[in-house]
């Protein structure tokens, strides 16, 4: 037996190079022939592991000698079943994320009744998302089923500020009405130009050409929308209606008074001496980050499926798999497309090249091993002469090479029926972004000094060649996308305030961020791929927000003839508690996600926590700072409404 696996050439592939283990693959029907129902994989998942439990033995049993079995399982349906029951969690971090914003906006409110209106006019714009997406043809994926956390967590942030307001204009002795009047007219402009430039941030996502990501843009985008309507006219409509007892007047108005003492500190910011101060720590931030996101890398950096955490079950097979093995789950497809030759498959030229390129691809670093049409012939070959290994070669005459490829099916995928396309099946050790970069890089430099007229490879095809081609256009949209991101919402603030400086103070933070983003992913091995791109537009989308709300005001309070410390000092005090709780909200909200059983939600949750907070310092700390220098204060206004700033 042993010696008849060696002649085989199957060992590696249907047995374990250590002989300890043997392979049982199965192909899967989409559509059941004799009663034409598609293929419920979660179904089929679930039923391998009940064969797992059936047949797998831990250890040595005493009693019958029976030594232990390790059952370990892969491919495509037990992806999906493991991937949807990882999926079905999301919502209870949604009930999770629910519940604790309620509980921080009852706190920080101090009234139960802003605390419910607050949370259903964050809730409508999710639930009608969730209501329009398949009327447009959408649906959920397990990438945009983490927009209705965002709109969620987007939604709480304007409808605090509104509240905020809102509570302000009440202490200070108006009616409900009248409040809702005024915090209406104070927040409707800020407002309206935060959410387009949120919705700016998720469509500049377009530009990546990926389809999954693209209806990510789409959804949130659509989420933002609506979002207008809840936010600027239902909270309006609904505040406008609503009063607070005396109790919960004393209980707000002590909080903004307990509040100031952080905010007269942080009023210094604004002064010049301490401001430079400010912007070398910056400085230093930045020139560390740059230099620290140089390691940042394209693509996946783990092994196994990237949906799943390395440690998990499904990758744990996987890695068992592929250490006894030589194959794997990553696979890489070239096709070798012939080109006018009739009978390609006993063409020795023809076949002689594919051979040759399947004995460089053996030896390029990250390889595990290769499967190809000549390959396997050869093998056969040997098999016609008594499986001698000395007659592991092509033959030179096509009668001879025919009667080599002819037992090869085509169900193999080794080649076409007309035998004018055949795959070379290239087989990596995992599915890194240095690794497949470098060996798409040496089947190009194959393909370029090995040209042919007969023969054509083409890439490709495969998970591998997926990531390949997705890493490429994650690669190529990046700086533009940052670019168009950048340029849209600094036109926008331009387009606000009328000033080019203060357009700096908005965006120059959220740039510094933007750099910090990258290099924690850097620090934490998280690679720049199709779920971490939309990160940064996300994070920058949404952060904007805090500098807009605070220049507004900022702005108002120089038109009115006050110093810039001063301005800053009244601005904190209308919307430095709301910034400070909506940020420390968000952030919690997604930072659920850390614990998901789905990697890139666990990566997204914590870099978008990160953005949202380290945004929020940077509105705090370094808006004003950089306000101090650029603007140049005493600054003389033009009119009472908006500052001239040159």
């Amino acid at each position: 037996m042993r010696a008849n696996v060696l002649k085989s050439g199957r060992v590696g592939r249907l047995v374990s190079n250590d002989f300890k283990g043997a392979l049982v693959s199965a192909e899967l029907l989409e559509i059941d022939p004799t009663t034409g129902v598609r293929l419920n994989y979660v179904a089929v998942a679930d039923q391998l592991e009940k064969i797992r439990t059936t047949y797998q033995k831990a250890g040595l049993d005493v009693s019958t000698k029976e030594t232990g079995l390790d059952v370990n399982i892969i491919g495509f349906a037990k992806a999906v079943g493991d991937i949807t029951e990882g999926a079905r969690a999301v919502l209870l971090f949604f009930v999770v994320a629910f519940a604790i914003t309620a509980g921080l906006l009852y706190w920080y409110s101090g009234s139960a009744k802003l605390s419910a209106v607050a949370l259903v006019c964050a809730t409508v714009p999710v639930v009608w998302l969730l209501g329009v997406l398949p009327l447009i043809g959408f649906g959920i994926d397990p990438l945009s089923i983490l927009v209705p956390f965002l709109i969620f967590s987007i939604g709480v942030s304007h409808a605090v500020q509104m509240t905020n307001a809102w509570q302000i204009e009440v202490l200070n002795g108006l009616d409900g009405l009248a409040a809702a009047h005024n915090a209406f007219l104070k927040l409707f402009m800020p407002g309206a130009m935060a959410l387009l430039a949120n919705a700016l941030g998720f469509l500049v996502i377009l530009y990546i050409q990926i389809d999954i990501v693209r209806e990510l843009a789409i959804t949130a985008s659509l989420g933002v929308a609506l979002m207008i309507v809840t936010n600027k006219m239902l909270l309006t409509i609904l505040l406008s209606w609503m009063h607070l007892s005396p109790a919960e007047v004393k209980r707000a108005g002590g909080k903004k008074l307990g509040a100031d003492g952080l905010w007269m500190v942080l009023k210094g910011f604004a002064e010049p001496r301490l401001a430079l101060r400010v912007l070398l720590v910056a400085a230093l931030l930045l020139a560390t980050a740059t230099w620290m996101a140089r390691d940042l890398r394209t693509g996946d950096l783990g092994r196994g499926i990237p949906e799943l955490h390395d440690d998990s079950r499904y990758n744990r097979d996987t890695a068992a798999i592929v250490d006894s093995f030589s194959i794997g789950v990553d696979v890489l497809s070239v096709i070798a497309q012939s080109r006018n030759v009739d009978g390609a498959c006993t063409d020795h030229e023809v076949m002689g090249l594919i051979d040759r390129f399947e004995t460089t691809m053996k030896n390029v670093h990250g390889v595990q091993g290769v499967l190809s049409l000549p390959g396997m012939a050869k093998i056969v070959n040997a098999g016609w002469n008594e499986g001698n290994p000395r007659w592991r070669v092509l033959a030179r005459d096509p009668s001879i090479l025919a009667q080599s490829v002819t037992p090869i099916d085509t169900s193999t995928g080794l080649l076409n029926t007309d035998c004018n396309a055949m795959q070379v099946m290239i087989f990596t050790n995992d599915h890194q972004g240095t690794t497949i970069a470098h060996i798409i890089r040496e089947v190009k430099k194959f393909i370029a000094a090995n040209p042919s007229e007969k023969l054509e490879f083409k890439l490709a095809s495969g998970n591998v060649g997926v990531m390949a081609a997705t890493n490429e256009a994650v690669d190529a949209a990046e700086v533009t996308m940052l670019l168009l991101l950048f340029g849209s919402i600094s036109l926008l603030c331009l387009i606000e305030f009328h000033s080019w400086r203060a357009t700096l103070c908005i965006i120059l933070p959220l740039t510094i961020v933007a750099v910090l983003c990258n290099a924690l992913m850097a620090l934490l091995g998280i690679g720049l791929k199709v779920s971490t791109l939309p990160v940064i537009a996300l994070g920058v989308g949404v952060g904007v927000d805090y500098g807009i709300y605070l220049y507004e005001r900022m702005a108002n309070a120089l038109a009115e003839g006050r110093s810039l410390p001063d301005a800053f000092h009244q601005a904190l005090r209308q919307r430095g508690t709301s910034i400070a709780f909506t940020a420390a909200t968000m952030a919690v909200g997604v930072g659920t996600w850390a614990f998901s059983a789905l990697k890139f939600q666990a990566d997204m949750g914590i870099l978008l926590g990160f953005m949202f907070l380290v945004n929020m310092l940077g509105a705090l700390l370094l808006l004003p700072a950089l306000a101090a220098v650029l603007l140049k204060l005493p600054l003389k206004v033009a009119t009472a409404d908006r500052p001239a700033t040159p």
